[in-house]
């Protein structure tokens, strides 16, 4: 009697778990189903989607109207083309292929965004009284400074023969890094460790992103870019700089290559690639006697230690890293037409004069992530580029030369403090 009960006990528990792995299997798809879709929602918040294939076409404007509107003087720093208001899906079966039409216009016309509040297809606008301007006459200050580096630039690339055609990276067309977004009519070349993170965070709310989602999304902001900013040929950049504004964030190449070496070696993240490249350097480097007198008993390389490997990486002609790779082999700017350039040191007041020349001061703001870990940069020049011998620091100005000409940077503040030569010689005395 008791076995018998014994086995009706365990009969009942195995159908109890049979029954309750049925249900989380059934329940297991849906969850991950909610989930994505919640995930696209959180993208693309503060906006909709509907169907506008039964939109009514629209009525034609009675001529005397259409002259008026002819007549009117444009806005300063707007555009003679039209807006064009993109569509999106809010979920597709193509790994959200779709949401690229947001920033290229690539779509069939089913679908488009639909501003919630403002029921427009446009970015919530920024409040008229948050809106950072210069005055006119800092308007004109920067205008004039601009005039200066593209002129400076055009003299350099030519004087270099920078601007003629070849087959190295210096002389071929680069367009790998650049955002087009055809349709606010702006296009960046992303220099990384040159104000890369702000704009990126600009670029990405151009693409339909809410702030909001940007700011507390634990996914890197350049792949949130891509899936939205598809990469472009040479032909589809210059076409679309006909009616775009093309511009380019210059920094002081030894300023960006230490900002680039602590960021992503010593603050690397822990098992993360340069992690890994770190480590890898540590065990090739430090074993030299030369280095080794100069490397603390540190998991990341000195910056002498990684010096030495870019060097060597530049004379195997190995692929450099896009944070430590020259701007000018990386934007090719002798060869693709900018028409601004930003610079580092003069940031606050160029980004806003790009913003009010392409109409964009009332859809993005300037805005600073990442710029530093909490130390002043010329302290930390003159602490890291003190452990580097003078010939080591000539070498590493022959690789980034083009990068100190064409945007007007020098070496010589760096040359002041670099290290004697260990072994000084009739040929290691350059200037």
């Amino acid at each position: 009697m008791k076995l018998s009960k014994s086995l009706a006990n365990c009969r009942a528990i195995r159908r109890y778990l049979l029954i309750f792995t049925a249900v989380s299997l059934l329940l297991l798809p849906l969850s991950l189903a909610y989930l994505v879709w919640n995930e696209q929602l959180q993208k693309i918040r503060g906006f909709e989607a509907f169907n506008v294939q039964q939109q009514s076409p629209q009525q034609p404007q009675p001529q005397q109207q259409q002259q008026e509107q002819q007549q009117q003087p444009q806005q300063h720093g707007q555009f003679p083309y039209p807006v064009v208001r993109y569509p999106v899906l809010l979920l597709n079966k193509n790994k959200n292929k779709d949401l690229t039409v947001v920033a290229t216009g690539k779509t069939k016309n089913k679908w488009r965004y639909v501003d919630k509040d403002s029921n427009q297809t446009l970015l919530p606008l920024i409040p008229e009284h948050a809106v950072q301007t210069l005055t006119p006459q800092e308007m004109l200050q920067v205008e004039q400074r601009m005039d200066q580096r593209r002129e400076r630039l055009k003299d350099k690339c030519s004087a270099y023969g920078l601007d003629v055609l070849g087959h190295d990276a210096w002389h071929t067309p680069n367009t790998w890094e650049f955002l087009v977004n055809k349709k606010y009519h702006i296009i960046w070349c992303n220099v990384f460790k040159a104000a890369s993170s702000s704009w990126m965070f600009n670029f990405n709310v151009l693409a339909g992103y809410s702030p909001s989602y940007l700011r507390k999304t634990k996914k890197i902001l350049l792949n949130l870019a891509r899936e939205r900013y598809p990469r472009v040929t040479l032909d589809e950049l210059r076409e679309a700089q006909n009616y775009s504004v093309t511009f380019i964030i210059a920094r002081d190449p030894f300023e960006r290559l230490l900002s680039a070496y602590r960021d992503k070696m010593v603050f690397a993240l822990p098992y993360s690639f340069h992690d890994k490249l770190g480590r890898s350097i540590v065990r090739n480097y430090r074993k030299k006697p030369s280095l080794a007198a100069r490397a603390a008993n540190t998991k990341f390389p000195s910056f002498p230690e990684f010096v030495h490997w870019l060097l060597d990486q530049v004379k195997r002609g190995s692929f450099i890293d896009m944070h430590f790779v020259a701007a000018t082999s990386f934007c090719t700017p002798c060869l693709i037409r900018f028409d601004m350039i930003l610079k580092f040191e003069s940031l606050a007041e160029d980004q806003l004069y790009l913003i009010e020349k392409t109409g964009l001061k009332r859809v993005i703001a300037p805005v600073w992530r990442n710029m530093g870990k909490g130390r002043k940069t010329h302290e930390l020049q003159q602490q890291f580029y003190a452990q580097l011998t003078r010939q080591e620091m000539l070498e590493l100005y022959e690789y980034y030369k083009y990068d100190f000409e064409l945007f007007d940077y020098d070496i010589q503040e760096y040359l002041q403090v670099a290290r004697p030569d260990e072994a000084e010689s009739p040929a290691g005395t350059k200037n």
